[in-house]
């Protein structure tokens, strides 16, 4: 049996969608649900606490698998409900005053800019944005002048956005940052899992995912990464718990020492176990296997799409991943979307409000997103092309 039928054959939705959706949520491999589902079972027979204690080995080795996958060690790492939540509890821990600055990129996720706009509104932080290279992507020359003149408080990057195959050089950011010992988050949602994610080389402080893209894990479930530098610092979110800090006198608390001064005490521990799982079965694929079939179909997708007459790929960066963005003149993206998920093929729609520099820009409302995986195979990227080419039989008339 080839790698790509173990794979395909621990997907079992594989025999039922071709998922190109991997973007949103990926298709979870059985060893992932296959956890999830013995650990609900146990705390139906045991109880929710016993059930944790018995599982308690595998629950710390969480960290251990989340550390191999970033290459650091398992006391930078907490759990977290999401990506969101957990890059808006790194965002919360930064001691921003009235006039500092916060510096990020055209290309920064939407939930991450609103963050930014209330950071503005809220604390009279000044937010500021680096240019774009002509190709497209954020210019580290960009950034380390704004760097050196405005010395922000904190730099702030989306590796990979989700609305376009896009991926930034974070590792060239990072150098700058640490250049400057400025404080420096990545959101790395649509990277993790895609490409091999090393937070020593990038020199980030904080790093924020989810389990449910690329990663294939459950839904309701992310991490974040943080740095020795920022434990160091004593960094901690808003607001702690009986988990992430120890009530030391009666008008006193003491944060824990490692990361899980993020996390809060009352965690889904099935999702958690399904998360470990799934990173264990990434680390087994390889990385760099991931990488290369997610860029090699990825290429593919784009290279028959750009074929086809009246769509455009949108995509632009000089490294380019597994998110494909395009339009196709005649169509409004809930028909299109419909049309290609009546075929068993699943997409996505990006619109103007989550990328709005970006498709002011490139002069779109909205993108179908198609973001294949390694699982996925040349004949569905095929199926997929073929049936968006035979809708110019159907289109309307501009």
């Amino acid at each position: 049996m080839s790698n790509l039928q173990k794979w395909r054959e621990d997907t079992p939705a594989c025999q039922e969608v071709i998922h190109f959706n991997n973007a949103g949520a990926a298709l979870m491999p059985r060893p992932v649900i296959d956890v999830m589902k013995a650990h609900l079972e146990l705390e139906a027979s045991a109880g929710g606490y016993e059930a944790a204690a018995i599982a308690k080995q595998s629950i710390n080795g969480f960290y251990q698998s989340i550390a191999t996958l970033l290459n650091t060690k398992p006391e930078n790492i907490a759990y977290l409900n999401n990506a969101t939540d957990a890059y808006n509890r790194a965002l919360s821990s930064v001691p921003f005053n009235k006039g500092d600055y916060l510096l990020t990129t055209n290309d920064d996720y939407v939930s991450n800019q609103i963050a930014f706009f209330q950071l503005v509104k809220n604390q009279g932080v000044q937010l500021i944005r680096a240019e774009n290279l002509p190709e497209g992507g954020v210019d580290p020359q960009s950034v380390r002048e704004l760097v050196q003149r405005y010395r922000p408080k904190l730099v702030a990057v989306t590796q990979m956005p989700t609305n376009s195959g896009l991926i930034q050089d974070v590792v060239a950011i990072g150098q700058i940052c640490k250049e400057f010992d400025t404080l420096y988050i990545v959101d790395a949602c649509q990277s993790v899992g895609q490409i091999p994610v090393d937070v020593e080389e990038i020199h980030c402080d904080f790093l924020s995912a989810t389990f449910r893209k690329f990663l294939r894990g459950p839904r309701g479930a992310g991490f974040l990464y943080v740095s020795d530098k920022a434990l160091q610092m004593g960094l901690e979110p808003i607001f702690l718990d009986l988990h992430s800090a120890r009530w030391t006198a009666t008008n006193a608390y003491q944060p824990v020492a490692d990361a899980k001064r993020f996390e809060i005490w009352e965690r889904p521990f099935a999702l958690l176990l399904g998360s470990k799982v799934a990173v264990d079965y990434a680390l087994e694929v390889g990385l760099s296997t991931i990488e290369s079939r997610v860029v090699e179909l990825s290429d593919y997708c784009r290279t028959k799409l750009q074929q086809i007459p009246g769509l455009k790929v949108l995509d632009k960066g000089s490294r380019l991943g597994g998110i494909i963005t395009l339009h196709l003149e005649g169509f409004g993206p809930e028909e299109l979307h419909s049309l290609i998920q009546h075929e068993g093929i699943n997409t996505s729609i990006n619109w103007k409000e989550y990328a709005r520099i970006d498709f002011d820009q490139k002069q779109v409302d909205w993108a179908l997103r198609v973001s294949p995986h390694y699982y996925n195979t040349h004949q569905e990227v095929d199926s997929l092309t073929g049936f968006v080419e035979s809708l110019k039989f159907k289109r309307k008339k501009v």
